[in-house]
């Protein structure tokens, strides 16, 4: 069969694929297409049945989607792509560094006196968290996290860069500056937001273990998240997304730890952003498996 490459943009045909049969997938339509365009790598291309149809599944195959000799296909470029844990790295790695800077080098920040100005201890404590927790963040990317795609757009690394390292810069400014004071209840709201953060991490940090494990290796399988016998990973059976609820768990009580309104801005942007993630996700459950349970919200028990 034959099937006409065209652009989903102009319209214009790009190339006509020969001697294609309808068991083949569209990731072998991809690496045929690359043998025709050298510059535009598999993982570059996109099809679909129409301009403003769904992209198609590279496991789909061509009798799937009903396509017959002389139909056509529409590219899009999806651009320079890199590598999912390379933008993660970065993006986490970023923020170890940049709250450092303002930690340990008060004076290169604020200026000479800056150094002889002593420290509550929450500012030691939060510089802690906030390490522990970017840490986590980079060793779960190398050592836990499959991801469903190996790439992604190279922009998205400058877009997710600029936002992590930027609050990085933001909260650490006022955290560590000289004239920053402890938390209105002392020891006491600082204790509580710490005992908060740590549950929020853990629970994060089970909710990625269990995510992974429904994954082999090297595969795209998706099956239903199920509770474990971790007690974190209950949660599954309120939420879709558990580990979006226990990070923002972990960044509230941060704020509360720090009492400053920059905390409180990051956890607001990080929310909203994890609660559109969480939407996205909690619909494609239920559109995938008609056994979704009905009673699971998004990311909120009972809420949303």
């Amino acid at each position: 069969m034959e099937v006409t490459i065209v652009h989903a943009r102009s319209d214009k045909v790009i190339v006509v694929l020969k001697e294609l049969t309808e068991a083949m997938t569209i990731r072998e339509v991809k690496n045929i297409f690359h043998g025709h365009k050298q510059h535009l790598y598999p993982s570059r291309q996109s099809f679909r049945l129409d301009a403003r149809s769904p992209m198609l599944k590279d496991d789909q195959t061509l009798g799937a989607c009903n396509l017959k000799s002389g139909d056509k296909l529409y590219f899009k470029d999806l651009g320079a792509q890199i590598g999912w844990s390379t933008v993660f790295v970065a993006e986490y790695s970023g923020p170890l560094f940049v709250y450092l800077l303002f930690y340990l080098r008060p004076a290169f920040i604020y200026g000479a006196g800056a150094a002889a100005v002593a420290r509550p201890s929450v500012v030691h404590i939060a510089a802690a968290c906030w390490m522990g927790h970017y840490a986590k963040r980079v060793l779960e990317t190398l050592f836990v996290h499959r991801f469903s795609h190996g790439t992604m757009p190279i922009r998205n690394l400058f877009k997710n860069c600029s936002y992590y390292w930027g609050f990085a810069a933001l909260v650490a400014y006022f955290v560590n500056h000289p004239q920053y004071t402890p938390p209105m209840l002392g020891d006491t709201q600082v204790y509580a937001g710490l005992a908060g953060f740590l549950f929020g991490e853990c629970g994060n940090y089970v909710s990625h273990c269990v995510l992974r494990d429904l994954r082999p290796a090297g595969s795209t399988i998706r099956k239903i998240p199920v509770p474990t016998s971790n007690p974190f990973s209950q949660m599954f059976g309120l939420v879709s997304c558990p580990n979006y609820f226990y990070e923002v768990v972990s960044w509230l009580s941060f704020t509360i730890m720090t009492q400053t309104l920059t905390g409180g801005l990051f956890t607001l942007a990080g929310a909203a952003q994890m609660a559109i993630w969480a939407g996205g996700k909690h619909r494609n459950y239920r559109k995938e498996f008609k056994e979704y349970p009905r009673s699971r919200r998004a990311m909120i028990p009972f809420l949303f």
